[in-house]
């Protein structure tokens, strides 16, 4: 394995050019802001950010596209880079000022530079991979003058409009279009070359663009590699790293047998985009194993024969149309958004394919049952959700029903009914919270003001559909715990519109009207009607008379006492 050396702007001129490329095993595109924020500041303190990994090679290998934009290579030899994908997509993409593309939406990675951090690192920062939030190490509860007071601490931060207002902050990308400090300076307000910050500042900014010359550790693998070979260093490298979820490394090894599969499963994702219903290439290859192996986990993944792995793929994505079809109009989960897991999704195409989609009355209603019993009380959320996929699978290979689905599910809860306990101190993230808006839309719950019926789909930002605090957080502020007020039994679905129009309006201003106009608006939504529970210092009286509500409510919704033995 030969060794050499590259700097950033060399790598990122690679990528420009076409002259470094992504084979397919490679995953997406995932680094949120944040990483990438965190990078940046490695680099301009000459941190080590590890090495890159490259395979040099003449043969023809199925390419994926980077997240930014790439010239056609008109060379036929290639370079393949198969570690460092991410870092590389990042800075390519703030140092030329392009945007990534992430699932067909392009998006630009915008960071901020102070001009006036603190000489020495004085505060850590911590990622949450999971989050779906650029500003997930902040709290949400913390004061402006304390956010402030952190930010001042930090050297790169994501962009926001309030800090793109101060003058000691600048664009990340701008700095590196010119080689003039004079833009940045004369915003800051410094005017003469006498002031101590001009100094300061021009060698903070040259700094800054000297991350172009951080100088990167390449491994070349040899041409003499075969892509089998390649591929199992690819698994073995990011494996030791822990860098790569196992579907990603489960790719790595279908594509290794399976030349060009990437561009059918791809295929067969954007069809699911377009029907509304968009789900992860992750979720399509533990189908396509489970098709193929008869469990779930992704250990065997790498001795599937080609011919196994086309069959299985074959059998899943006929599945998957089963299942969709079923949860969107049997069950009524028409989005991602309301499917606390996409395991249903694997577990009820599996059933069906067992039983070759036919299905009788009461089975369909036990399994309709069961999808939704398993979505809101959140099934694969309690334990192993591996473990607890392959016990459902195992289910129909028995030749079982969907019945014995449900008793599988009772034994796991014990208590399939929703209790109002099971509520208590519950918040929107909660599974429970997806299923009390299908709820509430089944009983025909309106907007209080267009009174157009609740849904995700809604056009304009006037209908768009919001979660609404029945007592307004502002009202709640000084009486009760951030969490009291965010619970579940507080919250009720209405209109951006309508939402606006109430604004911090208390409980008690803004509900007699909303009741005098139309009881149902709040009825179909299990909002207590008594005047009294709408004062503030009833609050917890109201939460929990709107809990034993609401649970009547899901549990009618749920029917269990429809399902057929």
């Amino acid at each position: 394995m030969a060794k050499a050396e590259a700097t950033v702007e060399e790598l990122v001129s690679m990528i420009e050019r076409g002259e470094l490329r992504l084979p397919e095993m490679q995953r997406r595109y995932v680094w949120r802001s944040t990483r990438v924020r965190d990078l940046l500041d490695s680099l301009y303190r000459g941190y080590p950010s590890g090495a890159i990994l490259v395979w040099e090679t003449d043969e023809q290998v199925p390419l994926r596209d980077f997240a930014v934009s790439q010239q056609s290579n008109a060379f036929q030899s290639t370079r393949l880079l198969l570690d460092g994908q991410q870092r590389l997509t990042s800075l390519s993409a703030v140092i030329r000022g392009e945007p990534v593309e992430v699932r067909g939406r392009k998006k630009p990675i915008e960071l901020l530079f102070n001009l006036e951090h603190p000489d020495q690192l004085s505060l850590v920062t911590e990622v949450n991979e999971d989050s779906e939030d650029d500003f997930e190490d902040e709290d949400p509860d913390s004061s402006a003058e304390e956010l402030e007071q952190r930010f001042r601490r930090m050297t790169f931060v994501v962009a926001s409009r309030q800090l793109e207002m101060s003058s000691c902050w600048v664009k990340v990308s701008d700095v590196f279009k010119t080689t003039s400090d004079a833009p940045f300076l004369e915003r800051a307000g410094v005017e003469k070359l006498s002031d101590p910050r001009c100094e300061k500042y021009t060698q903070r900014l040259a700094r800054l663009r000297g991350i172009r010359k951080y100088s990167y550790r390449m491994d070349i693998l040899e041409r003499s590699l075969s892509y089998d070979e390649v591929t199992e260093i690819f698994v073995r490298v990011n494996s030791l790293g822990a860098k790569l979820r196992s579907s990603d490394l489960a790719l790595a090894q279908i594509t290794a047998r399976w030349r060009g599969a990437l561009a059918v499963f791809q295929k067969a994702q954007a069809a699911c985009d377009k029907s509304g219903f968009p789900l992860d290439l992750g979720v399509y290859l533990r189908n396509l194993v489970v098709f193929a192996t008869g469990q779930c986990r992704f250990l065997t993944v790498g001795t599937l024969s080609l011919d196994q792995l086309r069959h299985a793929w074959d059998q899943s994505i006929r599945a998957m149309e089963f299942a969709l079809n079923f949860v969107k109009n049997n069950v009524g989960i028409e989005s991602p958004a309301l499917l606390t897991s996409p395991f249903l999704l694997i577990a009820l195409g599996y059933y069906g394919h067992r039983y070759n989609y036919q299905l009788d009355s009461a089975d369909a209603e036990n399994l309709r049952y069961w999808a939704l019993v398993a979505n809101g009380k959140g099934r694969y959320s309690r334990g192993s959700t591996e473990t607890l996929l392959d016990q459902d699978l195992s289910t129909p290979k028995d030749d079982g029903t969907a019945i014995d689905l449900v008793e599988r599910l009772r034994l796991q809860l014990g208590v399939l009914e929703v209790l109002p306990q099971e509520l208590e101190g519950r918040d929107r993230r909660s599974a429970f919270f997806k299923t009390m808006f299908m709820a509430f839309r089944a009983a025909g719950a309106k907007d209080w003001q267009s009174k157009l019926s609740i849904a995700l789909d809604h056009s304009g930002t006037t209908h768009q559909l919001q979660f609404h605090h029945i007592f307004p957080k502002a009202s709640l502020k000084h009486h009760y715990t951030t969490r009291e007020a965010d619970d579940i039994a507080n919250l009720a679905f209405i209109s951006g519109r309508t939402n606006r129009r109430i604004s911090s309006k208390s409980a008690g201003q803004y509900l007699p009207g909303v009741f005098k106009e139309c009881p149902e608006s709040l009825t179909l939504q299990c909002i207590p009607i008594d005047p009294e529970l709408w004062k503030l210092e009833n609050y917890k009286a109201f939460l929990a008379e709107r809990r034993r509500l609401i649970t009547r409510r899901l549990n009618e919704f749920l029917r269990g006492d429809s399902v057929h033995r």
